[in-house]
């Protein structure tokens, strides 16, 4: 018996952090994800692939967010201020 040159526990983690085009489609994929799990008809493992493409897909989008608001902070001067205030 001879063994398959790639698993599919190797080839899996190249899927799951697959980096959105864009933050957009990012949370589409987000969206799409939690749908699928809350309505509870997904076999365990793909939950769990679910969970875990869903987890790297919400850290993708919070570094973007984070990379934008210092990108503002920068071009505000750092002197950001809350709306309204003058």
């Amino acid at each position: 018996m001879s063994k398959p040159s790639v698993s599919a526990k190797t080839a899996q983690p190249a899927i799951q952090e697959q980096e959105p085009a864009s933050y957009e489609l990012a949370v589409e994929e987000l969206e799409r994800l939690v749908q699928a799990m809350e309505a509870g008809q997904l076999p365990l493992d793909q939950l769990l692939a679910s969970y875990q493409r869903g987890a790297f897909l919400l850290k993708y989008c919070r570094a973007r967010l984070q990379a934008v608001e210092q990108q503002v902070q920068v071009i505000e001067g750092g002197s950001a201020q809350a709306w309204g205030e003058e």
